[in-house]
């Protein structure tokens, strides 16, 4: 880390390296601490690592245009900065980039305590997908998709004067995107600052990437900075052979962690929502077991996942109960971003759920792989801040040595069809001379480029549509989704789209017991709503039913259904539904015409066409690529038809797919005459 300090950084306190010219900027950026804070949070905000740095970093960002922060785990640079930006009396608005929904919320939640102010004030506020603050906070937590729709109608974000890109390292879709639509914003506004933060990453490349010293510039235009963290020593254990489900071994370690006498929380790595929940409900039924038969390893558990509703996300930051252990079960959501406190265990599974795109088939895999080294490390880092640490992990120290070193970025492994379609919409027309920092395969956008024309999103030149490709650019879902949502209006169906729509926005809508006589009742229950048009017919059945019980728990608990997520879909639902009309789109039912439905849907999903094979399996039109259908689709166990669209590709052992619609092969003709035409193949 002392490779990563500016040369100029070699003070005995926080202000020796300044000269007589910058005393003037010392004063100016005096601690200016709100009175109603309490001595407490003070304090503890003066513990903090990166309080050490304070000045450091005022002067560099008065300095420099680009400060590109190495800050260890821990160190409180993520609500910490923009407090001090803010008693500094930074002009503008600060803007906080996170990768994940939950890091901008919970963050936000923080720094509004630590201001004595509440969420969504004039002080703190946040901006998530579906949840938006209407007013301009001073401090401004939000997604980086968030960010990027701002750019649309403020493209060189006027409002701000610090944007800070935060948990770089992840280097998600978007935190790709945004460098490069930040490198260019920065050569036109000299007066914007942007803070590069990580507790992990490649800080001498970053600093090359936003360097500018073309034109007047003589000097260097972003420098680095290096903040050490609290961390704690973790000791890390290897299982000795490789176990055949993780989801039971990480029961089994939390139960042997319980009861030790070994004290501190825990924090459990898993993929996804479905095997968070069923983690949670194993874990649930025998802490009520030990609690029943009166024993003192008492411990109370809870899931932490991105489409977990807000109040829920908050239990996790709780404090647990008098003479309880707090478990949590979470997905990689927790690996960056969000700091738990009291966490000293951690069980990581050693694997990730990832998405990689085939731009030959135009399908989005969603792939359970071995996380990186790098990740590794990251969980790892979850133990060890307030105590020393203990990290499981459920793979041996042979495979270990074997994990990549880093995760691959995302931009060279995802469906660029929204990406394309928003770096259009804010005027860059040459998508192969923008400037990333890594550059996508050039598969990938041919591939994006041609479905946003078969959408009819841009013409033949690559320039956006009006209105249907600038109205697509401002939806916050996937372009294949929009174009369904924006054509419901003359299908007159609008009200039925709304609701597949928004049911597609969560992982799951089903509840999956554990136990045997469980699972079979919820298998019971679920083919009352089952039809033969396939899930999406199937998934506006379960919400018709559940608007009609009165959006109760009881109808949920009855069917097997997860309320969670059936109210996260009530919550996008309105939200999808203010946005349609704001375009004009009429919000009417076809009363129950399901083929009417199914023609919609295949305007927008029609290059997810498969047919059954005379061999039996499913192949997509485009590619030829063999495909199954999921376990957990209504048309599993029924007669298969012979064609259908789907939703997404889900890669384990084989190829499924997931979300599923039965239609007729001639609605391709009709509906995309321009993506598909009638040929006579001989096979031999």
């Amino acid at each position: 880390m002392s490779d990563f300090k500016p040369r100029f950084l070699k003070p005995s306190d926080n202000s020796s390296f300044l000269d007589r010219n910058d005393a003037t900027f010392v004063e100016s950026t005096a601690f200016i601490y709100n009175r109603h804070l309490s001595q407490s949070i003070q304090t503890q905000r003066q513990r903090l690592p990166i309080f050490n740095n304070r000045n450091h970093i005022l002067y560099l960002l008065e300095k420099y245009q680009t400060l590109v922060l190495v800050g260890e785990t821990g160190c409180g640079k993520s609500t910490q900065i923009p407090q001090y930006l803010i008693e500094a009396q930074w002009p503008a608005q600060i803007g906080i980039c996170e990768p994940r929904r939950v890091a901008a919320l919970s963050l936000a939640g923080r720094v509004a305590d630590e201001t004595g102010s509440l969420v969504q004030s004039e002080t703190v506020g946040y901006a998530v997908r579906f949840d938006a603050c209407t007013n301009k906070p001073k401090i401004k937590y939000m997604t980086e998709g968030i960010l990027i729709r701002e750019m649309m109608s403020d493209p060189l974000l006027k409002d701000y004067s610090v944007i800070m890109l935060d948990e770089i390292h992840e280097r998600t879709l978007y935190t790709d995107i945004l460098m490069g639509l930040m490198k260019k914003i920065l050569k036109r506004r000299r007066e914007l600052r942007l803070i590069v933060a990580s507790a992990t990453m490649d800080a001498k490349e970053l600093q090359a990437y936003f360097n500018n010293t073309s034109g007047d510039r003589k000097r260097d235009s972003a420098v680095i900075l290096s903040v050490h963290g609290r961390q704690f020593p973790v000791t890390t254990y290897f299982v000795k052979e490789p176990i055949p489900c993780y989801v039971q071994g990480t029961v089994d370690i939390v139960l042997k962690i319980n009861s030790s006498k070994q004290a501190g929380d825990v924090l459990a790595f898993l993929t996804g929502q479905e095997e968070v929940d069923r983690t949670v409900r194993l874990l649930r039924e025998h802490a009520n077991t030990i609690e029943a038969a009166g024993k003192k390893e008492k411990f109370v558990v809870y899931p932490m996942y991105g489409s977990l509703p807000y109040h829920e996300q908050m239990n996790v930051f709780k404090r647990a109960p008098d003479g309880f252990r707090k478990v949590i079960i979470a997905t990689n959501v927790a690996e960056t971003s969000v700091t738990i406190p009291n966490i000293v265990h951690v069980i990581d599974c050693g694997f990730v759920k990832m998405k990689w795109f085939n731009g030959q088939t135009h399908t989005d895999s969603l792939m359970i792989m071995p996380v990186s080294k790098a990740s590794a490390q990251q969980r790892a880092g979850r133990a060890g801040r307030v105590k020393p640490g203990h990290c499981y992990r459920l793979y041996t120290e042979e495979d270990y040595l074997k994990l990549p070193d880093v995760t691959p970025p995302e931009i060279i492994r995802s469906n660029l069809t929204y990406v394309i379609l928003q770096l259009k919409a804010l005027g860059i027309d040459n998508i192969l001379k923008f400037k990333f920092p890594n550059p996508p395969p050039i598969e990938n956008i041919k591939s994006a480029l041609e479905l946003l024309y078969a959408l009819d999103a841009i013409d033949i030149d690559g320039e956006l549509t009006k209105p249907l490709g600038f109205n697509m650019a401002e939806f916050a879902v996937d372009p294949l989704y929009t174009k369904i949502l924006l054509s419901s209006g003359d299908f007159g169906c609008s009200e039925e789209i709304l609701t597949i729509i928004s049911m597609l926005q969560v992982e799951t809508i089903y509840a999956k017991p554990s136990t045997g006589n469980s699972s079979v009742k919820a298998r019971i229950q679920k083919r009352h709503f089952e039809v033969a048009e396939g899930d999406l017919i199937t998934y506006l059945n379960v919400f018709l039913a559940f608007a009609k019980s009165g959006y109760g728990n009881d109808f949920c608990h009855r069917n097997y259904v997860n309320y969670k997520s059936m109210k996260r879909v009530v919550e996008i639902r309105e939200r999808l539904g203010k946005m349609m009309r704001n375009y004009g789109v009429p919000l009417i039912s076809c009363e129950g015409d399901t083929e009417t439905v199914s023609k919609c849907l295949v305007v927008g999903l029609f290059p997810n066409a498969a047919y059954l094979h005379y061999s039996g399996v499913y192949k997509t039109v485009r590619g030829d690529i063999e495909l199954h259908v999921h376990p957990d689709s209504v048309l599993y166990t029924i007669a298969q038809p012979q064609w259908v669209v789907f939703c997404e590709v889900m890669h384990t052992t084989k190829l499924f797919m997931r979300d599923l619609l039965v239609i007729k092969d001639q609605w391709l003709l009709e509906l995309a005459p321009h993506f598909y035409h009638r040929t006579t193949v001989k096979e031999c």
